[in-house]
């Protein structure tokens, strides 16, 4: 992700408090929608965007092995000290190219990151996920609609643009959720998951 201003300097800023935020709420009724659809531990997965690692410290307490990538030292400063302990490494990086990061993953998550990437990075960094997927893998997005804020650079960005870049990257379509209203209670954002597959 390029470092455009108002984007990672305002998780920075925010670190602390967004812990608290997201912390506030469990993996399991953010991604309800799809966990039918995650691998069978052990399994290699990565969380791209990590913040403050709820979903990275969620997926290692259910047997996975897990890189979290987070470009916000920040953010993985938080998630380091909200999560002690095995089954996650920390990494730094962002996307569209995620440097350092090797493959092959029996899982992707992007939790609350798509919508940060541009249009010219987004067919970039569906590439470069597909790249990372092992045959079978499965890659999850969560995409925040409405309105973006004027803080920080944000798009509101509709599922099937993602199924469509997904396709020319090689991979399927197996659910898109119209997720509803936001649990933070933000009337003005609601949220959409997509999960697709390699192979």
């Amino acid at each position: 992700m390029e470092r455009t201003a108002g984007v990672q300097s305002y998780y920075a800023e925010s670190a602390e408090r967004l812990g608290r935020v997201y912390e506030s709420v469990a993996f399991e009724d953010v991604h309800g929608a799809l966990l039918d659809l995650l691998p069978k531990a052990p399994a290699r997965a990565l969380d791209v965007g990590a913040g403050t690692g709820r979903d990275a410290a969620a997926l290692a307490a259910r047997g996975y092995a897990v890189d979290a990538v987070e470009p916000v030292a920040e953010l993985r400063r938080e998630a380091a000290r909200l999560h002690p302990g095995g089954g996650v490494v920390w990494r730094a990086g962002a996307l569209p190219e995620i440097p350092g990061v090797q493959g092959p993953y029996d899982l992707v998550l992007l939790s609350a990151v798509w919508m940060h990437l541009s249009p010219r990075e987004r067919p970039v960094a569906m590439r470069r996920l597909a790249g990372l997927l092992a045959p079978g893998g499965i890659l999850l997005i969560t995409l925040r609609r409405g309105a973006p804020p004027v803080d920080r650079r944000m798009y509101d960005i509709p599922p099937e643009e993602v199924a469509g870049q997904a396709a020319e990257a090689g991979l399927r379509l197996l659910r898109i959720v119209d997720e509803g209203s936001d649990r933070l209670g933000r009337e003005e954002v609601r949220w959409n998951s997509v999960a697709l597959q390699l192979g």
